[in-house]
């Protein structure tokens, strides 16, 4: 089968042309033939910085996380599903899981569900990570009807399909943006715009909810962002970071009896723990999508599996708007 590898790490040249052995069927799995994968700042993050991060598979490897694609084996324990059915989710790409820049992919069933059906490939294959990280969040901070919910990095991956969960959900969004067109975005998706180049968190937590705060703060953006998701929430607030790679002073937090709920999605990926419960939160985005309440913003650019390093080129210089797919077939 046809993937694109890589034997060191680095820039996005690194990437490379190599035809390998279709992989064979194992219990508790399926083996996909890949249409469409998207990628995601952690694929760039492993492909540059490799084993500086704990996460990163041995050389050389398939990197590549998300998928959307059909069934061609059903392994051995595994039902629900049969030969033709259509399929995504997050399953490979790092520590000793093998990628999503080739042909086909043998994925744990545990971490697949059944591809919205009126999602095309390529835009079912940008919602696996994004999708669960967004539901995850929200599920953790106890999101109801009703709450005030700010969303930074409204426009973002992981930001645009937060904010639409939780309007699904019956919360009042709103979301941060820092240009015309990301504010534009966010409006069009149904959230209250906040421009965070010309508002202070002061101003736009004074002007939505008389001063209270917002229920629950979706930080998508981190580093030093978090004390602005700290002095937006309420009291007895709730935060969701999916970038919490920062020190900081806790204090606002204390004094505001703040919840912190930091999502790492890969991590049923990387320890074989509570794998299912992405199968079943990926079948609950697949309602979602059916339902109306939530649909992937693909970039403009299209890549082919061969120009997955332009991908990351077009992921990594700021330019895109949307999830940036390559299509595999």
């Amino acid at each position: 089968m046809k993937a694109m590898i890589v034997k060191q790490f680095g820039g996005p040249e690194v990437f490379e042309a190599a035809e390998l052995p279709k992989p064979t069927i194992k219990s508790g799995h399926l083996l996909v033939r890949v249409a469409a994968t998207s990628v995601n700042t952690v694929d760039t993050m492993i492909r540059q910085m490799g084993e500086e991060l704990p996460i990163a598979p041995a050389l050389p490897a398939v990197l590549g996380m998300d998928f959307a694609g059909v069934v061609e084996e059903v392994g051995e324990g595994v039902t629900g599903y049969a030969v033709g059915d259509e399929v995504y989710g997050c399953a490979g790409g790092l520590a000793d899981l093998p990628g999503t820049l080739a042909e086909c992919i043998v994925a744990d069933a545990q971490l697949v569900a059944r591809k919205p059906k009126n999602l095309s490939m390529r835009e079912a294959a940008a919602l696996p990570l994004v999708g669960i990280t967004a539901y995850e969040g929200l599920m953790r901070a106890g999101i109801v009807q009703g709450q005030k919910v700010l969303v930074h990095g409204g426009s973002g991956g992981v930001g645009h399909v937060a904010l639409q969960i939780a309007r699904y959900l019956g919360a009042e969004v709103y979301a941060t943006g820092g240009g015309d067109k990301q504010l534009s975005l966010i409006s069009e998706l149904g959230a209250k715009a906040i421009n965070y180049k010309t508002e202070t968190v002061t101003d736009y937590v004074a002007k939505h909810t008389d001063g209270a705060g917002f229920d629950i703060v979706f930080d998508s953006v981190g580093g030093a962002n978090m004390i602005n998701s700290f002095e937006a929430a309420a009291l007895n607030g709730q935060i969701v970071s999916t970038v919490s790679l920062v020190e900081l002073d806790l204090s606002l937090a204390h004094f505001k009896g703040l919840s912190l709920h930091v999502v790492f999605m890969l991590i049923p990926m990387l320890h074989n723990q509570k794998r299912q419960e992405h199968a079943q939160i990926l079948s609950q985005l697949t309602e979602i999508v059916e339902a109306g309440g939530l649909r992937p913003v693909l970039d403009e650019k299209h890549f082919s599996l061969a120009e997955v390093g332009q991908a990351h080129n077009r992921l990594t210089s700021g330019e895109g708007m949307g999830k940036v797919v390559v299509e595999v077939k």
